[in-house]
């Protein structure tokens, strides 16, 4: 992409205070507990729409749910891109797609093929370890493939010393971002070390000093009680537990369960509260 224009502000049309709804699929084909794709699409139409009722700017559409691996089975790419044909009849929101763990090829392929915006890679410039093993970024496939997937238009938010691991690089969030920008990423994502858990207003602070006025998205943790002071260095949030229904759900490795939908009232409570600031 350009790197003359702000790649937030060509997809969603500014590029403050942004709020992109995470969209979990619930286990998908292949899995045991793969319930079928009607119902995987009623409760996606379902998210879909109250993101879009509370008034958010964009949607990541991830595989959140039923996860196994650094590359997922083609069976889970067939469903996500079904799913995501089908999602984009009833939405003119700006789509994104995040294929856990790392699959950016995927990801880039999925973009290509159902004109989506954005992609979201957990793994870039660093190594680390997740539940599923080590992951060693490496940005030059990474923008390999996606020109040859023609996917130059995508825009690419890398996350650094992402959540769910161990770090095994050793260098700093900034030396990190510093790296992701060099390699080509259009926005860094921020993130604590787990679901639910938020960076500190300090870290995006700190790293909003070291990389001037580069996009960076807060990619955990935004609640309605910090998201104010997380806005004040960071250009958006990528938010979703904080706006499912119910309580937690114990031993539930992303805090609450693929049955638990979008509330509206805590959607559009969240985008009300980034407009106050």
């Amino acid at each position: 992409m350009c790197s003359m224009v702000n790649p937030l502000k060509k997809i969603f049309k500014k590029d403050k205070n942004i709020v992109i709804g995470a969209l979990h699929f619930p286990p998908l084909l292949g899995f045991d507990d793969f319930a079928g794709y009607k119902h995987a699409l009623k409760y996606a139409i379902a998210d879909l729409k109250t993101f879009e009722a509370g008034g958010v700017d964009g949607i990541f559409i991830e595989n959140n749910y039923g996860l196994s691996k650094e590359k997922i089975d083609s069976s889970v790419a067939i469903a996500m891109g079904y799913l995501i044909n089908e999602l984009k009849k009833h939405t003119r929101l700006p789509l994104g797609a995040s294929v856990l763990w790392n699959d950016y090829e995927v990801a880039f392929a999925l973009a290509h093929t159902y004109d989506l915006k954005f992609i979201r890679i957990p793994v870039f410039v660093d190594t680390v370890e997740p539940y599923c093993g080590v992951i060693t970024g490496n940005p030059k496939h990474v923008k390999a493939i996606q020109k040859l997937y023609l996917a130059n238009n995508v825009a690419l938010f890398a996350d650094v010393l992402v959540k769910h691991s161990k770090h095994i690089t050793t260098h700093t969030l900034e030396a990190a971002s510093k790296k992701a920008i060099k390699a080509g990423a259009d926005a860094v994502i921020v993130t604590g070390d787990w679901t639910g858990q938020a960076p500190t207003a300090e870290t995006v602070s700190k790293l909003r000093k070291n990389i001037q006025d580069f996009p960076i998205l807060v990619g955990s943790g935004a609640s309605v009680d910090n998201i104010k002071g997380l806005l004040e260095n960071s250009n958006g949030a990528i938010v979703s537990t904080a706006l499912k229904s119910g309580t937690n759900k114990a031993g539930e490795r992303n805090v609450k369960g693929f049955e638990q939908r979008i509330d509206v009232k805590k959607v559009k409570e969240f985008v009300k509260t980034t407009k106050l600031k």
